[in-house]
């Protein structure tokens, strides 16, 4: 199926005449750097009710009344697999590994945290009263960070057993994904720099820094956060333990040691950048939510309204991506990045994609700037 896909892509790139011509090619981009496509367990699984595979969250919730358009996946792309996590990374492992040579374990725990376990719009949609939609069942204060802990743990096991047991016959390689956003303060007052912070530091940080014509000079420093900080240093940053404890887990030495250096490589999600202020309401909570720790209140545009869980973002912004790509690079060095989502969805069904075409053609031109 890739040489089709392959060539497929090629020809929207090249074939449309009406997007601007292309002013580099695949020969711009070093040695090392790959190309690719990707797909979800859900998306691609089916077999729902075969060989006593149980329900998922996603079975569960495509087929109730809170999914919003009523579509399943019971046949999907009609895959398979059982999914006990470190067994089936073994089973994927053993039978795949002479083949796959670049492992992802877990999609974006940073916001499924909220929209699983916070506000409940997302499998298995759990949540508690205020601050979820429809709540039955879920604890909105506690369970987004017991997901995000269990979540580094099942990945950490994950790269343990490769590198233990795979990786100097198969020489692969294994990583995380995280959703990533750019996030600008929406002005330059001391507050909404560092609602900002706040706000990077539970994503996944990195994004804090000098944009170019958004008035952020100040905030330059990296700032931790749930996902990269304990992959890095083995526990999470000293702000979330500020504003969660007692309800973040604590990582035992055992644990400590397990997740830190936990990584070859960051995938990165990214679409979009969003704009930052601060909520002083949080303050004022008796009881507070993942979201209401990050303190922070968020626009899709400046004059947008504004929302306190982190969106997904509609601005198309190519040069929040090459900044964040070159903060990370010059944080950590020349540690291996894949930008493993971008994209922009279209009202109608043509191959013939224009704004697609040119999204892409933008994004791709960042990454390559801040290569160079």
């Amino acid at each position: 199926m890739e040489k089709p896909f392959l060539l497929l892509l090629q020809w929207l790139l090249l074939a449309s005449h009406s997007v601007t011509a292309l002013r580099f090619t695949v020969d711009d981009f070093p040695d090392g750097f790959a190309f690719g496509a990707g797909t979800a367990a859900f998306q691609y699984e089916g077999a729902v009710a075969e060989d006593g595979k149980s329900q998922s969250i996603w079975d569960t919730f495509a087929h109730s009344a809170r999914n919003p358009n009523e579509r399943t996946s019971d046949i999907a792309s009609d895959g398979y697999h059982k999914d006990d996590f470190a067994t089936f990374a073994d089973v994927c492992f053993r039978e795949f590994g002479d083949r796959v040579k670049h492992w992802t374990t877990i999609l974006e725990p940073n916001i499924i945290a909220q929209g699983s376990y916070d506000i409940g719009i997302m499998a298995p949609s759990r949540c508690s009263s205020p601050f979820g939609h429809n709540c039955t069942v879920g604890n909105s204060s506690v369970e987004p960070y017991l997901f995000l802990h269990h979540n580094l743990l099942a990945h950490s096991s994950a790269v343990r057993l490769y590198r233990e047991k795979y990786q100097a016959a198969q020489k692969g390689v294994v990583g995380i994904n995280l959703f990533s956003l750019a996030i600008y303060p929406l002005t330059g007052s001391p507050e909404d720099i560092k609602a900002t912070e706040r706000a990077n530091d539970f994503l996944f940080g990195c994004l804090t820094f000098p944009f170019q014509g958004h008035d952020n000079a100040s905030a330059n420093k990296f700032l931790n956060c749930s996902i990269l900080h304990p992959l890095l240093f083995g526990d999470y940053p000293e702000s979330m333990k500020k504003a969660a404890c007692p309800r973040l887990p604590s990582f035992s030495n055992y644990e400590s040691k397990l997740v830190t250096g936990a990584f070859d490589f960051i995938g990165l999600n990214h679409y979009s950048s969003v704009y930052a202020s601060s909520n002083p309401d949080v303050s004022k909570m008796a009881v507070r939510d993942q979201a209401a720790d990050v303190g922070a209140l968020f626009r899709d545009t400046r004059d947008g309204p504004t929302s306190i869980q982190y969106p997904a973002g509609r601005m198309i912004d190519p040069q929040g991506l090459e900044h964040v790509l070159r903060y990370l690079r010059g944080k950590y060095g020349n540690i291996s990045i894949y930008i493993q989502e971008n994209g922009c969805g279209q009202t109608d069904d043509s191959l013939m994609d224009e704004q697609r075409i040119d999204f892409l053609k933008k994004y791709m031109a960042s990454i390559l700037k801040s290569i160079r």
